[in-house]
Parts: C-alpha cells; sequence; structure tokens
C-alpha cells in the first residue's frame, strides 16, 4: 500500500512536468480590470452617490407643489378664572382653559413660476452631476488602460533587457574562452565584461519600474493589493488613426460629459435667475384648519373648522430681491462664457492628441524597420570580429545599438495604444 501511494505522488509529480504543465497563473484582461476599477474606485463610488444626492434635490423643489400639513395639540390651564387678555405666545384674547387637537392644512395655489423655476434649476443641477458621474467614469477608465498599458510598456522592455543580458553573457563567456586560449586580447574582455554589467544594470532597473507600474495599475483599480496577474497583450494589431482631428472634434462636443455638465450648469443658472426674478410676484396659498375639544370651558365649542387664504403681496424690502436677480442673471451670463471656453478647451485637447496618437502611431513602422536594421547590423559586426576583421568596440556598439531598437520597439506600441485612450478620452468615446 505504502508503494502504491509513492507511486501516485510519483506520477502526480511528473505528469504535468511531461506535458509542461506549470503552476496556474491567473491572467487580467483589459476589459476585467476596468470593471473592477469601475466597481472598487472611491472616486467612481463617490460620485455616483452624489449624483443620487442631487436627484433628492429636485424632489426637494417639488414639494413646493404639494400641501403642506400638521397636526396640532394644545392644551391650556388658566390659573385665574378672570383672566381675560394675554401677550406672548398665546394669541387668542381671551385665555380659557381647554384641550384641543387637530390639523392645519397650507396648499400653494400660485406664486406665479418661480417654484416651476427652482424645479426647472434642480433637475439641471441633477443632470451636471450625474454627467460628472460619467465624466468620472470615463477618467477611471481611461487611467486603468494608461496604467494597464504601462505595465505592458516596462513587461516588454524588461524581456528585452533580458534577453540582452543572455546575449551578452553569452559573448563574455566565449570571449572569455577565446582569451584563455590567447586568441583574444584582455582588453576585449574587460569591454564585453563591462557591457555585461550595464546590461544588468539595466534589468534591475526595469523589474524595478515593473514592479512600480503593477503598483500604480492597482491604485488605478481600486485595490490595495499589487497586482501580480499576468496581464493579457491585446492580441489585434493597433487600429489606425481617423484621417484627421475633424470627425473627432464633432464627437467630442455631442459626447464630452464635462461639457454636457457645464451646460446643465449653466441651464440651472438661468433658471435661477427666473425664479429669483419671481421673488417680486405674488404668492397665493389657501389654508385649512379643523378639529375637536375633548376639554374645554363653556366659552367654546366641542370643535372647530375653518378655511381661508392668504395672498402676500411684496412691497419694500430695500432692494434685497433686485440684487438677488441681478446676481442670478449675471451668474447665468457667466455660465455661458464658462461653456463657450470649456468648448474651445476640447477642440484644442482634441487635436493635440490626435496629433501625439499620430506620431505615435507612424513611429510603429520605423521602430520595426529599426529593429531589423539592428539586428542585421549586430550579425555584420558579429561575423567581422569573429574573422578578426572588426575591433570589439565596433561589435558592443552593434550590440548596444540592437538592444536600443528592442527597447524603443517595445515601447512604440503602447505608447501608441496609451495615446489613443488619451485621444478617446478626449473624444468622449470613454463613457
Amino acid at each position: 500500500m505504502k508503494r502504491f501511494v509513492m507511486a501516485v505522488v510519483f506520477l502526480g509529480h511528473t505528469i504535468p512536468a511531461l506535458y509542461g504543465q506549470t503552476e496556474f497563473q491567473p491572467v487580467l484582461e483589459l476589459s476585467q480590470a476596468e470593471t473592477q476599477a469601475l466597481s472598487n474606485q472611491p472616486r467612481m463610488l463617490a460620485a455616483q452617490l452624489r449624483a443620487r444626492a442631487f436627484e433628492e434635490r429636485a424632489k426637494q423643489a417639488r414639494a413646493g407643489y404639494m400641501p403642506t400639513v400638521n397636526f396640532n395639540v394644545t392644551g391650556t390651564q388658566v390659573a385665574d378664572a378672570n383672566t381675560a387678555v394675554a401677550a406672548g405666545n398665546l394669541v387668542t384674547s381671551a385665555i380659557s382653559g381647554r384641550f384641543a387637537y387637530g390639523g392645519s392644512l397650507t396648499q400653494l395655489v400660485t406664486d406665479f413660476g418661480r417654484t416651476s423655476a427652482m424645479v426647472s434649476a434642480a433637475r439641471s443641477t441633477a443632470e451636471a452631476q450625474a454627467d460628472v458621474a460619467t465624466l468620472t467614469r470615463a477618467q477611471v477608465r481611461l487611467n486603468v488602460r494608461a496604467a494597464f498599458y504601462r505595465v505592458l510598456a516596462s513587461e516588454a522592455v524588461l524581456h528585452a533587457a533580458e534577453a540582452a543580458l543572455d546575449n551578452r553573457k553569452l559573448i563574455s563567456r566565449q570571449i572569455d574562452a577565446l582569451t584563455q586560449s590567447e586568441l583574444r586580447s584582455t582588453l576585449d574582455l574587460n569591454f564585453a565584461k563591462v557591457l555585461e554589467s550595464e546590461a544588468e544594470l539595466a534589468v534591475v532597473r526595469t523589474r524595478s519600474d515593473v514592479a512600480q507600474q503593477r503598483a500604480a495599475l492597482a491604485t488605478a483599480m481600486g485595490l490595495e493589493q499589487t497586482i501580480t496577474s499576468s496581464l493579457v497583450a491585446p492580441a489585434a494589431a493597433p487600429d489606425a488613426l481617423p484621417k484627421s482631428p475633424e470627425e473627432l472634434q464633432q464627437q467630442a462636443v455631442a459626447q464630452r460629459a464635462d461639457l454636457s455638465a457645464i451646460t446643465a450648469q449653466q441651464h440651472a443658472a438661468q433658471s435661477f435667475a427666473t425664479a429669483e426674478k419671481r421673488l417680486s410676484y405674488p404668492t397665493l396659498n389657501v389654508l385649512g384648519a379643523a378639529g375637536q375639544l375633548p376639554y374645554h370651558d363653556h366659552t367654546l365649542h366641542d370643535d372647530y373648522a375653518g378655511i381661508g387664504f392668504n395672498l402676500s403681496i411684496p412691497v419694500f424690502n430695500g432692494g434685497l430681491f433686485t440684487a438677488r436677480r441681478n446676481e442670478a442673471e449675471l451668474e447665468a451670463k457667466a455660465r455661458m462664457q464658462d461653456v463657450r471656453q470649456l468648448r474651445l478647451q476640447v477642440n484644442e485637447e482634441v487635436r493635440s492628441n490626435w496629433y501625439r496618437a499620430d506620431e505615435a502611431y507612424r513611429s510603429l513602422e520605423v521602430a520595426s524597420r529599426l529593429v531589423a536594421q539592428s539586428k542585421e547590423a549586430l550579425r555584420l559586426a558579429q561575423n567581422r570580429y569573429d574573422a578578426g576583421l572588426g575591433s570589439i568596440v565596433e561589435l558592443n556598439q552593434a550590440q548596444l545599438s540592437e538592444t536600443s531598437a528592442e527597447i524603443t520597439s517595445a515601447d512604440a506600441t503602447y505608447t501608441y495604444l496609451t495615446r489613443r485612450a488619451q485621444l478617446d478620452f478626449a473624444a468622449g468615446l470613454l463613457n
């Protein structure tokens, strides 16, 4: 039995190795990273909560249309039976001992549109806050994409640096063997060792950069732990840009959440200015009250009821309403200029990001061609050195050029993807 168990354990360790299986490593795609960020990012959650809070402000403004009903209970005990009048909180001209309960109702009939203007302002403000939440969503997606691509770029640079280090270690060992056979000078060996140390230092620095970029990705996703999953690189080739930024500018004007938000705020300011103007209009309310008096003296009846109206007409308040109206109108005009200014900024941002993305896209082909040329130059320099026609300096320079080209090519793709994400954000495509 013991031998059977040992055989099972042995097979359990050897079979996966024979088929090339390793310990399962979770992977992380860009779409998964964005989904986690939208669920975990405190900024996103706070923006959503504020949007819901501003919806309640619209409900508060609409409450002005509804009647106000209060239930009242009043009791008095007259200490002196001869009491007839009193000053202060007891407003009746004759104070009678009683215990009464009942209700009162106040219903707005008209305030000539002030309440409706306040409701309109509150709705526009709620729409603006919802647009702010949409803008925050786009910013979260942009931050995740940029951090995701920076991790992939730094890992690609790390792979290139590690490959260069392995290659220089191999060349260093070859030259070391030739030096011991007195076929190469110690100067060649020293040059090879210097380049090997430089490549090793580059690997150390790049590994540190990978760790920092992974920490930045975790922060962008709203996580406290560093991301350890393997990131899935984009499978398809990068998409080409539109031929000109004008089309994206039109999309930005229609879809940019911050532009929609500031436009809604301008509408809210206009509605509020209308409401402040209508402060000077009369207000008409209907009033009603009814109740019972289970305990009272002989001067009162068993119940009471009444209905009436109250018309309030502002006459003079020291110019308060006029100043409030002027302030609101000036603020509304200022918000109109804010909309114009942001539209100019959006157009400039789209153009600038399009040119930066176009530069990165054009660099992709150049970087690929540079890698091929540097590899061919390194092959020729290696052949010349092996044939004794070239110097170690020439070979080292070719190695440096090839490594630099590999790093440039590895970084070019993700630079373009990052700039394309910035362009998509500027055009309002990440909402």
